[in-house]
């Protein structure tokens, strides 16, 4: 079933970047930009990252919280953390758990070349912990303003 704006947002466990358990019920009261991207330091996931990070105040001022999502480890997590100074929490989901929760994990095509994936995805999630919006087509390099103007903040 694919997820849809207006349901409960399904719950999440997993470790973070520093080896904590993280759920999403620990953000109830909290408007959170749950963001789905392929790998750690990659090109386009160094960009999406980044820009977050830069504008991370912003959206701290907006009352959202970022949490990312990748089949990463913590490991790997932790030096993507530390290599480009990101500070939101990043759940490592190596057994794509969560990603195939959320439907994320889908065949891609890239030059031809039809393979499995996660699909570049964030998820809006509301104070109640219901999905307000799903953004598809995210933008890396100005992904900060979508979830702001999703949010009509």
């Amino acid at each position: 079933m694919e997820l849809q704006a207006g349901i409960k947002a399904p719950a999440i466990k997993a470790k973070d970047q520093n080896g904590n358990t993280v759920s999403l019920g620990d953000f109830k009261g909290q408007k959170v930009a749950l963001f789905f991207y392929p790998e750690d330091d990659t090109p386009t996931c160094t960009v999406e990252a980044c820009n977050l990070r830069d504008n991370y105040s912003l959206l701290k001022t907006k009352g959202v919280t970022v949490i990312g999502v990748s089949p990463d480890d913590v490991t790997k997590h932790k030096k993507f953390e530390e290599k480009f100074s990101l500070p939101f929490t990043m759940l490592a989901d190596p057994d794509k758990k969560i990603i195939e929760k959320y439907g994320v994990w889908a065949e891609k095509n890239l030059y031809g070349n039809k393979f499995m994936g996660v699909k570049r995805t964030t998820f809006l999630i509301d104070e109640d912990g219901k999905i307000f919006h799903i953004i598809k087509g995210v933008r890396s390099k100005n992904h900060a303003q979508q979830i702001i103007d999703n949010w009509k903040l």
